[in-house]
């Protein structure tokens, strides 16, 4: 079973008060593969729909963002594996 993955970065290393700070993650779960289910209804008479697929991701990693100032971070993307937050320093 292998480990999930995440890496942070910064838009700047210094910040001056009110400046907005981006926080980039960049993360995944080698072991969270897509999962494609296709189901076909049957009524008592035999009589059959067509054929109906969904793709999902079984457990999915989750991202929050936290720090002990107490600043509150808003989720501006994520794409599944990368997300980005904004906060104010």
């Amino acid at each position: 079973m292998a480990a999930p993955t995440a890496n942070a970065s910064m838009n700047s290393t210094t910040y001056s008060p009110g400046e907005q700070m981006l926080l980039t993650v960049n993360y995944g779960d080698a072991d969270n593969q897509r999962l494609t289910v296709t189901v076909t209804v049957a009524d008592a008479q035999g009589n059959r729909s067509a054929p109906v697929s969904v793709t999902a991701v079984i457990d999915p990693l989750t991202i929050t963002v936290v720090d002990d100032s107490g600043r509150t971070w808003s989720r501006v993307s994520d794409s599944g594996a990368v997300a980005v937050y904004r906060a104010v320093a």
